[in-house]
């Protein structure tokens, strides 16, 4: 009855958006550490809405298991962090007359796929490291985006599975009639 009512593994690491987040996280962590003054109020304020995205992705696929309300909720404030991420980001090339790649140049299609490809932090630390402040933020967008896509498509998923099939209270219901009728 213990597996049917609360999962005891909520297999979060395997998820690609939260291998998505850790890579975010750690990119950001070391372009933190190279480009940003750690006086500056940017520097902690990018770091922990990166750490915020990953964090909260764990706690609301835990959080699932009791109370989809409250793991959804805490998914969209994955996004919302991810988003904030962003805009720094946005603000950082913005404030220095610099651009964004556009979704049709190369740089953009080349780094979409690197995206696609691998999920492992060092593979785009190592890349960042010969690259310059504009280009590694570049490649932040594009690993951002690509998370918040993810993000949303499990909100999705997450939720049209709630409407078909229930939540934890469904469930607890379900058990105890079970229970009941095996009893009588």
């Amino acid at each position: 009855m213990d597996k049917l009512l609360i999962p005891r593994n909520t297999n979060y690491k395997d998820l690609l958006c939260y291998k998505k987040s850790m890579v975010i996280y750690d990119l950001t962590y070391h372009f933190c550490k190279r480009f940003i003054d750690s006086k500056d109020r940017t520097y902690d304020q990018m770091i922990q809405a990166a750490r915020s995205c990953k964090q909260n992705i764990v706690e609301g696929c835990i959080d699932m298991a009791t109370s989809t309300a409250s793991g959804l909720m805490l998914l969209n404030v994955a996004r919302g962090s991810l988003r904030e991420l962003l805009e720094d980001y946005n603000d950082y090339i913005r404030v220095r007359g610099e651009n964004v790649w556009g979704t049709s140049s190369e740089e953009f299609k080349a780094m979409q796929r690197l995206g696609r490809q691998h999920s492992d932090s060092q593979y785009f630390i190592d890349i960042a490291q010969s690259r310059n402040d504009i280009t590694v933020i570049n490649m932040a967008i594009v690993l951002i985006k690509q998370c918040d896509y993810l993000l949303y498509n499990l909100i999705k998923s997450l939720s049209d599975k709630f409407t078909s099939e229930g939540g934890f209270k469904e469930r607890m219901y379900h058990a105890r009639v079970d229970k009941r009728g095996k009893t009588s």
